[in-house]
């Protein structure tokens, strides 16, 4: 990093806190104006910050990291914009017309109470655990390779640019809410995707081009069964990855995450309008086309570089493990201290900067969303509408400090950190995907139904990630059926059964239980919309929307048949 990266990271941080002064400019005397930034979000701000919230240390360092480590595996997570459309066809009208702030309202609008509760307690505990202190963790890993200091006045680099990018991060957000959120995010997304574009074009250069690449990783083995790194379906007895097992398991974790989660939907519910809301999904779908390639096939072009790099008898292009193996979540910040030239690293940085705060700003606001309105509005309904966007603050506040406080345990997971995420989100979106699946499908799910449907995933789950801790740290277990079953199996297959499972129990709960009154579920079940409901979703899209939609699916699958 020299004097003229400097310059670049400082203009950078000039034009964010010239969008914040804007924001505080405009009112923000109530909670919709706070949490959803007034619901006046445009499609170019809602897929900008669809994206931008999406793009986190996951892709920075894991999805990287998979690409160095496991080739185009992971891209099946990662070529999801058709999902992002099942948000913004399918599930916008239903979320509209509920006028919900939060995913647990609307379950609550369509089960009960009791729905509601058990989501917010599953969704905060998750983001605490999970999304904060995982973005944070890894963001201070990238920023102390990155720089490459260890120490700044005796105190751990780590510590600074973790803490730090949380600061300024939180600061913003409890100030500006939604609308920060949002806003940032506008000149957050192009610089990030910049700065992705030109790792991938200086890498190939380096390389030797898109075919060198393909042939180096395609003559490496991933498994036992001829399969190599260049495969994205590989032989259904994939220890890790088998085909069945990839498609159905993300396809389940993606409908969670994208069509459900408070974390995303909150970009789509601040829409001005369904019209408004669905292009910004499609938008946002869109640039969900462009990680695999940003991202995860840097990490493959990272792994080329260092094999070609050996097999010269030069040195490693990426730093070695205390085991002997490459460090693969080193692969993109290895590229950007490498390859980049002065000045571009500073914008490659700014990128980084923008991924990991986008992320954080999108938790946070996510997760004061979830307290405010789930737990503090339902225990005082008449709380003023000032005092709830001070409340969010606090919240905000005390989960940036959860999840510091969090950093140290997380840290001592080391390598075994994204096995452990990967494992959270397969155990954690059955119960809910299959919750909401029905629940906007099938007029007779009861509240009973969906409420034993989020039990059944919640206790399953919990137990399957118990054993998983146990096992782990076990050596000579004995056999036994319950081990087989909760940690012997494939973590995708176990996914896919579970959701199967979660079904089953809110159809079989549901047949036995009262259904509820056609008032109840009206405008919140496919078949119960008022003439004018279907007349305003049917006023809120043309023929350009359906043109790009089939524009997105084709480029899907002709990626997959590319790399099949």
């Amino acid at each position: 990093m020299v004097t003229l990266d400097w310059i670049v990271i400082g203009l950078f941080f000039l034009i964010l806190i010239g969008i914040i002064v804007w924001v505080l400019k405009q009112k923000q005397d109530n909670s919709a104006d706070y949490f959803l930034g007034g619901r006046d979000a445009t499609w170019l701000a809602i897929g900008a910050s669809i994206f931008a919230s999406n793009i986190g240390s996951e892709h920075l360092i894991g999805l990287a990291g998979a690409g160095a480590s496991s080739g185009m595996a992971m891209a099946h997570w990662e070529i999801q914009g058709w999902m992002i459309l099942i948000l913004g066809w399918v599930f916008v009208p239903f979320y509209s017309r509920s006028m919900v702030y939060t995913m647990p309202e609307f379950l609550e609008r369509r089960y009960n109470p009791q729905s509601r509760t058990i989501l917010s307690v599953i969704s905060l505990v998750s983001y605490v655990l999970t999304k904060v202190a995982v973005t944070v963790y890894a963001g201070g890993l990238v920023f102390q390779q990155v720089f490459g200091i260890k120490e700044l006045w005796g105190i751990d680099f780590f510590w600074i640019a973790a803490v730090g990018l949380v600061l300024i991060t939180a600061i913003y957000t409890v100030i500006g809410g939604m609308r920060s959120v949002l806003y940032t995010s506008v000149l957050q997304t192009p610089i990030l995707l910049l700065g992705s574009l030109i790792i991938l074009v200086l890498g190939l250069r380096e390389l030797g081009g898109w075919d060198e690449m393909i042939r180096i990783t395609g003559a490496v083995p991933v498994n036992d069964y001829g399969n190599t790194m260049t495969d994205l379906i590989r032989n259904n007895k994939d220890p890790h990855f088998p085909w069945l097992g990839a498609l159905t398991g993300s396809a389940i974790i993606g409908f969670w995450y994208w069509c459900t989660d408070q974390f995303i939907v909150q970009r789509v519910l601040s829409g001005k309008s369904q019209r408004e809301a669905r292009r910004g999904s499609i938008f946002g779908a869109y640039l969900k086309l462009l990680p695999v390639f940003l991202f995860l096939i840097p990490g493959m072009i990272a792994f080329a570089i260092h094999q070609k790099s050996i097999g010269d008898g030069g040195e490693a292009f990426l730093p070695m493990l205390a085991n002997g193996n490459v460090n693969a979540d080193a692969a993109f910040p290895t590229l950007v201290t490498k390859l980049l030239p002065v000045g571009v690293k500073g914008l490659v940085v700014c990128g980084i900067l923008a991924a990991l705060m986008s992320s954080l700003a999108s938790l946070f606001n996510s997760s004061a969303s979830l307290f405010t309105i789930d737990f503090y509005k339902r225990l005082k309904p008449k709380t003023s509408e000032k005092k709830l966007v001070v409340i969010g603050q606090i919240a905000t506040a005390v989960i940036v400090l959860l999840g510091i406080l969090w950093i140290p345990i997380m840290r001592s997971i080391g390598n075994v950190l994204y096995a452990y995420l990967q494992d959270v989100q397969s155990v954690l979106a059955p119960g809910i995907a299959a919750t909401f699946l029905l629940g906007i499908t099938w007029k007779k799910a009861t509240a009973q139904g969906g409420m034993w449907g989020l039990i059944t995933g919640l206790v399953i789950g919990l137990t399957r990630l118990g054993a998983n801790i146990f096992y782990s740290n076990v050596s000579n277990a004995t056999e036994s059926v319950f081990k087989n079953v909760f940690y012997d199996t494939n973590w995708l297959f176990f996914c896919g059964w579970m959701f199967l499972f979660c079904i089953l129990v809110v159809v079989g709960v549901s047949l036995f239980t009262k259904a509820p009154s056609p008032e109840k579920i009206q405008g919140l079940v496919f078949g119960t919309a008022t003439a004018r409901q279907r007349a305003e979703t049917r006023a809120s899209w043309n023929h350009w929307d359906i043109i790009h939609t089939v524009i997105i699916l084709g480029i899907t699958i002709a990626f997959y048949i590319y790399f099949w």
